[in-house]
């Protein structure tokens, strides 16, 4: 068996009813040199998810279905798909997320032409759409650019569905940490990559599409506040008064990135 360029790591937790159109959307990418690994995390669905992604994998075997006996939250479900993937480029793709038919081609020729080796994150923008998928709810989001280890303290623009990170550039294999469940993983996972002097880098490209839905956990800014407080305390150990000057400055970058609720149909 050939090694994959790109292994497309998917949690998955009661996905029935949308994993099957992000699936989809992975068939549909214009380059063809991937897997994918799909992590149930210990449904309480009676399997209903797992049947719908078998029966994508029983017809392609770049699908790859592994059913978690133990429920870890995203972090330990991509880490679960991280530890049997192949590919040098990791690209995240969560199981109720669409991608756009370029995507992969898009952004293996961003990573193919840029000569910084400090790059290790690639992001591209996204829309921000309904919990049906069908219409914006809010501006196309993308951010330009470098960035390096401070800068993320202040603001985060690095969404999962639209990254990939080039494993290549780690030193040491980097895990998501499971501690922290599905609130803030992927966040300490992009610093965690990036403290050891590695970058990340966003394009304009608007290639994913984020189904906003209204169960999400991360639907409400003010959810996670006591996360990023958790982080910037317990994970990276500031002082209280650092603390609260990066909490603000979050707070303040977020507010901006939400500020307004446009009602438009799908473009």
């Amino acid at each position: 068996m050939t090694t994959p360029i790109f292994s497309i790591i998917t949690p998955m937790w009661k996905g029935a009813a949308l994993v099957g159109a992000t699936i989809e959307s992975v068939l549909a990418q214009t380059f063809t040199d991937w897997e994918m690994i799909i992590v149930d995390d210990a449904s309480t669905d009676d399997g209903a998810g797992c049947k719908v992604v078998q029966s994508y994998a029983d017809k392609d075997s770049r699908i790859k279905l592994i059913a978690a006996k133990v429920n870890k939250g995203s972090s330990g479900a991509r880490n679960e798909a991280m530890r049997n993937a192949k590919g040098r480029y990791f690209a995240f793709l969560d199981s109720d997320d669409i991608w756009h038919p370029e995507y992969l081609a898009t952004m293996k020729k961003h990573i193919d032409e840029c000569v910084d080796e400090s790059v290790a994150i690639f992001f591209s923008g996204y829309r921000r759409m309904d919990s049906t998928c069908s219409k914006v709810i809010l501006p196309d989001y993308a951010c330009v650019g470098k960035k390096d280890f401070k800068k993320l303290l202040y603001h985060c623009p690095i969404f999962p569905s639209a990254a990939v990170v080039d494993t290549s550039k780690l030193k040491t294999p980097v895990f998501f940490r499971e501690e922290l469940k599905a609130l803030r993983d992927d966040y300490v996972y992009w610093l965690d990559i990036m403290r050891s002097g590695l970058c990340c880098f966003g394009y304009n490209d608007i290639l994913v599409d984020y189904r906003m839905r209204d169960d999400s956990m991360t639907a409400s800014k003010t959810k996670m506040i006591k996360p990023q407080w958790r982080i910037y305390r317990e994970i990276l150990h500031f002082n209280v008064f650092k603390s609260a000057f990066y909490l603000f400055s979050w707070g303040m970058n977020g507010l901006k990135k939400y500020r307004k609720i446009y009602k438009v149909g799908i473009r």
